[in-house]
């Protein structure tokens, strides 16, 4: 058999100075396509986009007299940009901003909204000029669903209430006609409502209890007209503690649709020192990886909980902030949390990916922190520039996962991946039938120094070829930059097989996306 590989992988494992792969070490993948699983929900590729330093003014909306080109006021270039990967659902307006967010400020004239001081984020003036109308603007724009967070840290049941009849309201109320007199007649769509964020800290530093009485509280009170009620979210934990789960999942019973869950990857675990963003070695490249990996532990022990607690599994698992967070870029405001974006981020995005497609029977939604210009964002603006970040490219790659039926499927031989005492799997894999009916298998590859031969099996199928597309660079850092916008991005990928088996040549320290025909 003979593998078909784009010449410029070729030349990346040439310089690479790759050793040849002997046969004992090959990977085997036994994919079985006669018992699909789960659904992986089209929302586990979901957005986050909260006022945060350039993440929504500059990077997403210009209004509509700035001189970048723009529609309705949000930058062509940035909405074009998501469109292409199919954005299923954005979360807004945060985060910790959502907790003392009031929803007023954010109607009717721009020109007559208050100006308010964004205190979790760099102390500047938000003049409110994106709000409840611009918000829905954006994912109509997008084709996307609208996952609201609600302010229950410094807001009232009340004022909950009534956001959420303005939204979704269709009568004759003073609210609804206050909606429309701001130039919407008929309501939106609502995907997801969250009940506060983040309880345990910036939302209010509440204890599991207190909040889950508070949740009881408020949510009573969120009414919408038959049909148009959203999933409701409920905050919940972060990191190994599954308190909140255990709390939330056994305390209420009704008015609650799923548990959120928030985890960042830092390289050193250490929030005071968490690493930097370039310039990194290798053991910040295994550390790094190693902390990402911890998501599938979290999530197994949020399920046991959910499963004793809720068996016929009503309860979504929603890891709805997730990403690296690294040290602040030199020279740039600490408090608007930009950071470059590297291959890195792109691998710990798939190997998120992958977790996230096998626990899909609980983890139906998540958002990645965040769009454009904060953390692991998709796109990084600079006036009238705009570059595509690695990460954005993976979210393209997984398209073809969205609402896709999981498949089993068995892993041997991944040959570990070590430095020193860190020791990680070589490959993570998922596969999954997409709507289109054709089989998808994605592949990673965690070394950045060795690659792999993977030989892939299918139990039901008759698999001859292998079609996508791979991810991958010299550098462990690899970035694009305003001035090489395309220095990291996907290249072709062919494999034949040979007597229905698929071997595929994996280059270090890469990400891989194949229709299997």
């Amino acid at each position: 058999m003979r593998i078909r590989v784009n010449k410029w992988i070729a030349a990346v494992a040439c310089c690479l100075s790759l050793p040849a792969i002997a046969d004992d070490s090959v990977t085997r993948i036994d994919i079985d396509s006669t018992h699909p699983g789960a659904t992986i929900n089209r929302d586990i590729y979901g957005q986050f986009a909260e006022h945060l330093g350039r993440g929504i003014y500059g990077g997403i909306w210009v209004g509509k007299d700035s001189k970048i080109e723009n529609v309705r006021g949000f930058r062509t270039d940035v909405v074009e940009a998501l469109k292409a990967i199919h954005v299923p659902l954005v979360r807004w307006p945060g985060g910790c901003f959502a907790d003392e967010y009031h929803w007023r400020d954010g109607i009717g004239p721009r020109e007559q909204r208050p100006v308010r001081v964004n205190t979790h984020w760099g102390g500047v003036a938000e003049d409110n000029a994106f709000g409840t109308h611009e918000f829905f603007d954006l994912v109509e724009l997008l084709g996307a669903d609208a996952y609201i967070n609600g302010n229950l840290g410094t807001g009232t049941p009340r004022e909950m209430a009534e956001w959420l009849e303005y939204m979704t309201g269709d009568s004759k109320s003073s609210v609804v006609e206050e909606r429309r007199k701001n130039g919407r007649d008929k309501p939106w769509k609502v995907a997801y409502f969250g009940v506060g964020n983040e309880a345990w800290g910036c939302g209010g530093n509440m204890r599991p209890g207190y909040y889950a009485d508070l949740y009881r509280h408020f949510s009573t009170f969120l009414k919408t007209p038959p049909g148009a009620r959203p999933k409701m979210v409920a905050s919940g934990g972060t990191g190994d503690d599954t308190r909140w789960t255990d709390v939330l999942s056994d305390q209420i019973k009704q008015n609650m649709d799923g548990i959120s869950f928030h985890f960042y990857t830092l390289p050193t675990g250490e929030w005071g020192d968490k690493g930097a963003s370039t310039g990194f070695g290798e053991e910040q490249w295994i550390s790094t990886l190693w902390q990402t990996l911890r998501m599938d532990e979290f999530i197994r022990s949020n399920e046991k909980v959910l499963d004793r607690n809720d068996p016929e599994k009503k309860l979504g698992f929603y890891v709805d902030e997730w990403g690296t967070w690294y040290n602040p870029e030199p020279g740039r405001e600490p408090g608007f949390l930009y950071q470059q974006n590297t291959l890195r981020d792109a691998v710990v995005a798939a190997l998120n990916f992958n977790i996230f497609q096998r626990h899909a029977d609980r983890v139906r939604m998540t958002n990645i922190a965040q769009m454009v210009n904060v953390l692991q964002a998709m796109i990084l603006t600079d006036k009238e520039k705009m570059v595509l970040t690695p990460t954005y490219y993976v979210y393209d790659l997984y398209q073809v996962f969205q609402d896709a039926a999981s498949l089993p499927l068995e892993l041997e031989n991944a040959h570990s991946y070590q430095l020193g005492k860190t020791s990680v799997p070589g490959i993570s894999a998922s596969a999954a039938r997409g709507k289109d009916g054709h089989l998808y298998l994605s592949l990673v590859n965690l070394n950045p120094r060795e690659a792999r031969q993977v030989a892939v099996n299918v139990k039901g199928a008759e698999i001859t070829a292998a079609t996508g597309q791979i991810l991958t660079a010299t550098a462990m850092d690899a970035r694009n930059t305003f001035d090489k916008p395309q220095a990291v991005k996907p290249i072709r990928y062919t494999a034949s097989a040979d007597n229905g088996t698929l071997n595929l040549d994996i280059p270090a320290k890469s990400v891989l996306v194949v229709s299997l025909r």
